[in-house]
Protein backbone atom coordinates (compact mmCIF):
# COMPACT_ATOMS: atom_id res chain seq x y z
CA UNK A 1 0.00 0.00 0.00
CA UNK A 2 1.24 2.93 -1.00
CA UNK A 3 1.21 5.41 2.03
CA UNK A 4 2.34 9.74 2.77
CA UNK A 5 4.27 8.67 5.95
CA UNK A 6 6.14 5.91 7.50
CA UNK A 7 7.43 5.36 10.78
CA UNK A 8 10.18 2.80 11.79
CA UNK A 9 10.61 1.86 15.67
CA UNK A 10 13.04 -0.92 16.75
CA UNK A 11 10.40 -1.94 18.98
CA UNK A 12 6.40 -2.16 19.26
CA UNK A 13 5.46 1.32 21.10
CA UNK A 14 8.46 3.26 20.26
CA UNK A 15 6.71 5.08 17.37
CA UNK A 16 3.74 5.47 19.65
CA UNK A 17 5.54 7.28 21.96
CA UNK A 18 7.55 9.42 20.01
CA UNK A 19 5.63 10.82 16.99
CA UNK A 20 1.70 8.53 17.81
CA UNK A 21 0.30 11.87 18.10
CA UNK A 22 1.40 13.07 14.63
CA UNK A 23 0.48 9.95 12.77
CA UNK A 24 -2.81 10.47 14.25
CA UNK A 25 -3.46 14.12 13.13
CA UNK A 26 -2.11 13.00 9.84
CA UNK A 27 -4.42 10.23 9.25
CA UNK A 28 -7.55 12.59 10.53
CA UNK A 29 -6.29 14.91 7.53
CA UNK A 30 -6.70 12.34 4.84
CA UNK A 31 -2.82 11.27 4.86
CA UNK A 32 -2.55 7.27 4.76
CA UNK A 33 0.08 6.36 7.35
CA UNK A 34 2.03 3.42 8.90
CA UNK A 35 4.29 1.83 11.00
CA UNK A 36 7.20 -0.93 10.46
CA UNK A 37 8.69 -2.10 13.41
CA UNK A 38 12.18 -3.81 13.41
CA UNK A 39 11.88 -6.59 16.22
CA UNK A 40 9.63 -8.55 18.13
CA UNK A 41 10.33 -7.47 21.42
CA UNK A 42 11.49 -11.04 22.47
CA UNK A 43 14.12 -9.88 24.75
CA UNK A 44 11.84 -7.42 26.45
CA UNK A 45 11.82 -7.97 30.34
CA UNK A 46 7.77 -7.50 30.34
CA UNK A 47 5.79 -9.47 28.03
CA UNK A 48 6.52 -11.95 25.05
CA UNK A 49 6.97 -11.71 21.15
CA UNK A 50 3.39 -12.51 20.80
CA UNK A 51 1.65 -10.59 23.16
CA UNK A 52 3.78 -7.72 21.87
CA UNK A 53 2.37 -8.34 18.51
CA UNK A 54 -1.41 -8.00 19.79
CA UNK A 55 -0.71 -4.85 21.62
CA UNK A 56 1.00 -3.68 18.01
CA UNK A 57 -1.78 -4.65 16.07
CA UNK A 58 -4.40 -3.02 18.91
CA UNK A 59 -2.21 0.23 18.57
CA UNK A 60 -2.59 0.36 14.91
CA UNK A 61 -6.19 0.24 15.05
CA UNK A 62 -6.07 3.14 17.75
CA UNK A 63 -4.02 4.98 15.51
CA UNK A 64 -5.85 4.65 12.19
CA UNK A 65 -2.72 2.98 10.65
CA UNK A 66 -3.38 2.07 6.99
CA UNK A 67 -0.40 -0.32 7.16
CA UNK A 68 1.40 -1.75 9.92
CA UNK A 69 4.38 -4.91 10.15
CA UNK A 70 6.72 -6.41 12.65
CA UNK A 71 10.08 -7.95 10.96
CA UNK A 72 12.04 -10.23 12.01
CA UNK A 73 14.96 -8.48 13.24
CA UNK A 74 16.52 -10.27 16.79
CA UNK A 75 15.81 -7.92 19.71
CA UNK A 76 19.08 -6.84 21.32
CA UNK A 77 20.84 -7.74 18.23
CA UNK A 78 19.71 -4.86 15.87
CA UNK A 79 22.99 -4.55 13.77
CA UNK A 80 23.54 -2.18 10.81
CA UNK A 81 24.17 -4.81 8.08
CA UNK A 82 23.49 -5.16 4.39
CA UNK A 83 21.15 -7.65 5.22
CA UNK A 84 19.19 -5.54 7.40
CA UNK A 85 19.63 -2.46 5.36
CA UNK A 86 17.76 -4.26 2.15
CA UNK A 87 14.49 -5.40 4.74
CA UNK A 88 14.32 -1.67 5.06
CA UNK A 89 14.46 -0.75 1.62
CA UNK A 90 12.12 -3.28 0.74
CA UNK A 91 8.98 -1.72 3.19
CA UNK A 92 10.45 1.95 1.66
CA UNK A 93 10.01 0.62 -1.87
CA UNK A 94 6.62 -1.52 -1.24
CA UNK A 95 5.11 1.51 0.53
CA UNK A 96 6.74 4.36 -1.08
CA UNK A 97 6.16 7.35 1.63
CA UNK A 98 6.88 10.87 0.96
CA UNK A 99 8.23 11.20 4.77
CA UNK A 100 9.92 8.81 6.80
CA UNK A 101 9.91 9.09 10.76
CA UNK A 102 13.16 7.59 12.38
CA UNK A 103 14.56 7.57 16.31
CA UNK A 104 16.64 9.86 17.04
CA UNK A 105 20.20 8.57 16.77
CA UNK A 106 20.84 9.00 20.52
CA UNK A 107 19.75 7.51 22.74
CA UNK A 108 20.00 5.18 26.14
CA UNK A 109 18.84 1.54 24.09
CA UNK A 110 21.47 0.32 21.35
CA UNK A 111 19.16 -1.38 19.13
CA UNK A 112 17.41 2.60 18.45
CA UNK A 113 20.72 3.79 17.71
CA UNK A 114 21.08 0.91 15.34
CA UNK A 115 17.83 1.77 14.03
CA UNK A 116 18.15 5.32 13.43
CA UNK A 117 21.55 4.17 11.42
CA UNK A 118 19.78 1.79 9.33
CA UNK A 119 16.80 3.74 7.93
CA UNK A 120 18.35 7.00 7.22
CA UNK A 121 20.85 4.51 5.14
CA UNK A 122 17.91 2.56 4.01
CA UNK A 123 16.00 5.43 2.48
CA UNK A 124 18.72 6.95 0.92
CA UNK A 125 19.80 3.35 -0.67
CA UNK A 126 16.43 2.86 -1.97
CA UNK A 127 15.92 5.43 -4.52
CA UNK A 128 19.10 3.67 -5.95
CA UNK A 129 18.24 1.47 -8.81
CA UNK A 130 20.89 -0.95 -9.36
CA UNK A 131 19.90 -2.50 -5.99
CA UNK A 132 18.09 -5.09 -6.63
CA UNK A 133 14.58 -6.02 -4.52
CA UNK A 134 12.22 -6.63 -7.03
CA UNK A 135 10.55 -3.63 -6.70
CA UNK A 136 10.74 -0.03 -8.35
CA UNK A 137 13.53 2.05 -6.67
CA UNK A 138 11.71 5.08 -4.45
CA UNK A 139 13.74 7.86 -2.09
CA UNK A 140 11.62 9.37 0.08
CA UNK A 141 11.81 13.53 0.33
CA UNK A 142 12.77 13.78 4.22
CA UNK A 143 13.79 11.69 7.05
CA UNK A 144 12.71 12.80 9.61
CA UNK A 145 14.04 11.76 13.57
CA UNK A 146 11.73 11.97 16.57
CA UNK A 147 12.40 11.97 20.37
CA UNK A 148 12.92 9.52 22.61
CA UNK A 149 14.77 9.69 26.25
CA UNK A 150 17.41 12.15 24.83
CA UNK A 151 16.54 15.53 23.67
CA UNK A 152 17.40 17.59 20.93
CA UNK A 153 16.98 21.07 19.37
CA UNK A 154 13.95 20.40 16.95
CA UNK A 155 13.77 21.71 13.76
CA UNK A 156 9.83 21.76 14.43
CA UNK A 157 7.44 21.11 16.15
CA UNK A 158 3.88 19.68 15.77
CA UNK A 159 0.80 20.68 17.73
CA UNK A 160 -0.89 17.78 18.44
CA UNK A 161 -3.94 19.00 20.93
CA UNK A 162 -6.31 17.28 19.73
CA UNK A 163 -4.51 14.05 18.84
CA UNK A 164 -3.24 13.12 22.54
CA UNK A 165 -5.82 11.61 23.96
CA UNK A 166 -5.80 9.43 20.77
CA UNK A 167 -2.08 8.71 21.52
CA UNK A 168 -2.15 8.29 24.86
CA UNK A 169 -4.90 5.78 24.16
CA UNK A 170 -2.57 3.69 21.61
CA UNK A 171 0.05 3.49 24.14
CA UNK A 172 -2.27 2.07 27.27
CA UNK A 173 -2.68 -0.42 24.21
CA UNK A 174 0.82 -1.73 25.41
CA UNK A 175 -0.85 -3.41 28.73
CA UNK A 176 2.36 -5.83 28.91
CA UNK A 177 4.84 -2.73 29.22
CA UNK A 178 2.57 0.07 30.82
CA UNK A 179 1.32 0.51 34.12
CA UNK A 180 -2.38 0.84 34.41
CA UNK A 181 -5.20 0.79 37.00
CA UNK A 182 -6.03 -2.04 36.71
CA UNK A 183 -2.51 -3.20 37.36
CA UNK A 184 -0.42 -3.67 40.47
CA UNK A 185 2.77 -1.61 41.14
CA UNK A 186 5.89 -3.37 39.49
CA UNK A 187 8.79 -4.05 41.72
CA UNK A 188 12.49 -5.65 41.14
CA UNK A 189 10.92 -9.35 41.75
CA UNK A 190 7.95 -8.49 38.79
CA UNK A 191 10.27 -7.38 36.20
CA UNK A 192 10.89 -3.45 36.84
CA UNK A 193 11.50 -1.42 33.99
CA UNK A 194 11.40 2.08 33.44
CA UNK A 195 8.90 2.44 31.17
CA UNK A 196 6.73 0.19 33.53
CA UNK A 197 6.86 2.52 36.47
CA UNK A 198 3.40 4.70 37.13
CA UNK A 199 4.84 7.98 37.07
CA UNK A 200 6.56 7.19 33.04
CA UNK A 201 3.40 7.83 31.41
CA UNK A 202 2.97 11.44 33.15
CA UNK A 203 6.19 11.85 31.97
CA UNK A 204 5.36 11.97 28.46
CA UNK A 205 2.35 14.06 29.06
CA UNK A 206 4.79 16.81 30.79
CA UNK A 207 6.74 16.59 27.31
CA UNK A 208 4.37 16.93 25.23
CA UNK A 209 3.15 19.62 27.19
CA UNK A 210 6.69 21.03 27.26
CA UNK A 211 7.14 21.07 23.34
CA UNK A 212 3.20 22.36 22.67
CA UNK A 213 3.57 25.14 24.76
CA UNK A 214 6.75 26.26 22.54
CA UNK A 215 4.61 26.61 19.57
CA UNK A 216 1.34 27.96 21.77
CA UNK A 217 -0.49 24.77 21.69
CA UNK A 218 -1.15 22.69 24.48
CA UNK A 219 0.55 19.75 23.36
CA UNK A 220 3.36 18.99 20.60
CA UNK A 221 6.38 16.48 19.65
CA UNK A 222 9.63 18.14 18.36
CA UNK A 223 11.03 16.77 15.27
CA UNK A 224 15.19 17.41 13.63
CA UNK A 225 16.24 16.98 10.21
CA UNK A 226 19.34 16.57 9.16
CA UNK A 227 19.00 19.23 6.18
CA UNK A 228 18.10 22.76 6.01
CA UNK A 229 14.31 23.26 5.19
CA UNK A 230 13.19 24.84 2.36
CA UNK A 231 10.62 27.84 2.53
CA UNK A 232 9.60 29.39 -0.84
CA UNK A 233 7.01 32.33 1.25
CA UNK A 234 8.09 32.73 4.21
CA UNK A 235 5.22 35.68 4.82
CA UNK A 236 3.17 33.18 4.25
CA UNK A 237 5.19 30.00 6.28
CA UNK A 238 5.51 32.60 9.17
CA UNK A 239 1.55 32.95 9.65
CA UNK A 240 -0.29 34.81 12.50
CA UNK A 241 -0.15 31.33 14.75
CA UNK A 242 2.82 32.10 15.07
CA UNK A 243 2.91 34.94 16.98
CA UNK A 244 1.81 32.67 19.95
CA UNK A 245 5.55 31.39 20.18
CA UNK A 246 7.16 34.56 20.70
CA UNK A 247 8.25 35.08 23.91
Amino acid sequence: MILDALAFGAHADDAELSCGGTLIKLAGMGYKTGVVVLTRGETGTRGSAEIRAREFAKAAEVMGLAAHKMLDLPDGRVEVTWENKLKIIAEIRTHRPRIVFAPYWVDRHPDHESASQLVRASAYLAGLKKIETAQEAFRPVKVVFCQSRFEFAPSFVVDITDAHAQKMNAVRAYTSQFHGPDQPEVTPASGETLIGRPEFLDLIEARDRRYGAQVGAKYGEPFLVREALKVDDPVAFFGPEYLWTIP
